[in-house]
């Protein structure tokens, strides 16, 4: 599934990255624990997480997870879009829990990590 396509299903809104909408995504791993993040390893994985920190934009890249759906109208502060944006990541933000919006893109075929 395709970030822009994940955008349209959970009425998200992309902070950062937009240029790399064309990017395929997988799977999906869903935590607010960022050493459970430091456990995954997967290519094309989308992390959705509330947890809106500049920890969470370092750990993904310790996971080499290119892309971060922040749920609950998380707020991405101009640190965190600017890190974001030197190592090429997506940060998209929706208003959906994390609950709902895992639903809805297992719905839409994106597979769960475990």
């Amino acid at each position: 599934m395709k970030l822009e396509e994940i955008c349209s299903a959970l009425n998200g809104t992309v902070v950062c990255g937009g240029d790399k909408a064309h990017r395929e995504v997988t799977h999906a791993f869903a935590s607010d624990l960022m050493s459970d993040v430091l456990t995954v390893t997967c290519n094309n994985l989308l992390l959705i997480t509330g947890l809106a920190n500049m920890q969470t934009i370092r750990t993904a890249e310790m996971s080499d997870i290119e892309c971060i759906l922040f749920v609950r109208n998380k707020s991405v502060t101009p640190e965190m879009k600017t890190l974001a944006e030197e190592l090429g990541m997506t940060l998209i933000t929706c208003p959906l829990t994390m609950f709902r919006a895992s639903g809805e893109l297992y719905r839409a075929g994106i597979k769960p990590l475990f």
